[in-house]
């Protein structure tokens, strides 16, 4: 499962959003393996997770967890970094 933390519809909330949709369809990744939290909507959530700059990717498992934090534009760093198991079947 894949958490992008992200603070309402900031420039570089709409463009880690939209980086990480674009990963999501390069590896055919399934809507339900990505999970976007705003922090404005859920400040509890963020807190709890300690994020402490959006956006913000999470990868909790498989272990161990990595972040990546900012535009998400590194696509190809991104998707290596968080490894085929976490992509699902698709990827």
């Amino acid at each position: 499962m894949l958490y992008l933390f992200i603070a309402g519809s900031t420039l570089r909330s709409q463009r880690a959003v939209a980086n990480m949709m674009r990963m999501c369809d390069e590896a055919a990744i399934s809507a339900d393996r990505l999970k976007i939290i705003d922090i404005f909507e859920q400040p509890a959530l963020a807190k709890t997770e300690q994020i402490v700059a959006v956006p913000t990717l999470v990868r909790k498992l498989p272990e161990p967890v990595r972040l990546f934090i900012g535009d998400l534009a590194d696509r190809e760093e991104i998707m290596a970094a968080i490894g085929p198991q976490s992509w699902g079947a698709g990827g």
